[in-house]
C-alpha cells in the first residue's frame, strides 16, 4: 500500500507540473546560477530542483518591495472592487459559477450552471501570461511547494517594506512583500501578510493561494473573487526530480 501512494504521489507531481509548461519558451537557461529578464521582466535562477525562474518583482511592480496590482483569481485586470458581483466567472453569487468547475467536487451540492474540466488556469485567464506574455504564468500549487521546501525564507524588511525573503541553495534571493489582499473595495493586512495566487483550484468557488506573516506560512484556499497578487514564474522544462 505505501508502495502504491508513493506512485500515485510522483505521478500527481509530474502530472502538477506538465499541466504548467505550455508557457514555457524554449530559449531560456535552466542549468543553476543564472538571472536575467524575458520579455522585459527579470527572472532569478534559485536553483531549484525543477529549475523553475522566479520573477523578481509581483505583477504591476517595478521593484521588488512594491505590492503591484491584485487580481481575483483568472481575471487578468486589476479593478476597484473584489465580490461575487464583479467576479467574472459567476453570477452574483458563489453557486453560480460558469467557469472552472468540477461536477463530481462542487456541483452535486449547488445550482452549477455548467461544469468543465480544467483545474489549472488557461493561458487566456492566466494575469502574469496576459500582462507580461507567453513564457509567464502564475506559479501552479507544485511550484510553490518547490520553492518552499527548497529555500531558506525569513520575515524581514527591505527597503523598509516588509515581507518573506527566499533564498536558494546557489545564494540567489527573491523578495515577496506582504501586500496583504482585496476584499470589496478595501485593502487588507498589507504590511502583515502576504497574499499570493496558485494557478490551481478544486473546481469549487475557492482557488489555491500560499500566504506568509512574520511567524507562518502555508497554503491557504480563499475565495475566487478575493483581490491577491501575481507573482510569475517561468515553469520548469524539463521536468526534474523534486526534493
Amino acid at each position: 500500500m505505501k508502495t502504491i501512494m508513493k506512485i500515485l504521489v510522483a505521478i500527481m507531481l509530474i502530472l502538477h507540473v506538465v499541466l504548467v509548461t505550455e508557457c514555457k519558451p524554449d530559449d531560456l537557461p535552466h542549468d543553476g546560477g543564472n538571472s536575467g529578464t524575458y520579455n522585459g521582466h527579470e527572472y532569478v535562477d534559485l536553483g531549484l530542483p525543477w529549475g523553475t525562474l522566479w520573477a523578481t518583482c509581483n505583477v504591476g511592480a517595478n521593484t521588488p518591495e512594491e505590492f503591484g496590482d491584485y487580481f481575483a483569481w483568472g481575471e487578468t485586470e486589476p479593478k476597484a472592487t473584489y465580490d461575487w458581483n464583479t467576479y467574472k466567472y459567476c453570477e452574483g453569487d458563489y453557486n453560480l459559477l460558469t467557469k472552472y468547475v468540477n461536477k463530481e467536487m462542487y456541483c452535486f451540492n449547488v445550482d452549477c450552471l455548467v461544469y468543465d474540466t480544467a483545474l489549472y488556469l488557461l493561458q487566456e485567464d492566466d494575469a502574469a501570461t496576459v500582462n507580461w506574455g507567453s513564457g509567464w504564468c502564475i506559479p501552479a500549487d507544485s511550484l510553490w511547494h518547490e520553492l518552499y521546501r527548497n529555500t531558506t525564507h525569513s520575515w524581514t524588511t527591505q527597503n523598509g517594506v516588509s515581507g518573506m525573503l527566499f533564498v536558494g541553495s546557489n545564494g540567489n534571493s527573491i523578495f515577496l512583500p506582504a501586500a496583504g489582499w482585496y476584499l470589496a473595495e478595501d485593502l487588507r493586512s498589507d504590511g502583515y501578510y502576504g497574499f499570493y495566487w496558485s494557478s490551481y483550484n478544486q473546481g469549487t468557488h475557492r482557488a489555491s493561494s500560499y500566504c506568509f506573516c512574520s511567524n507562518y506560512s502555508k497554503e491557504n484556499y480563499l475565495c475566487r473573487y478575493d483581490g491577491l497578487s501575481v507573482r510569475p514564474v517561468v515553469p520548469p522544462r524539463p521536468v526534474r526530480s523534486a526534493q
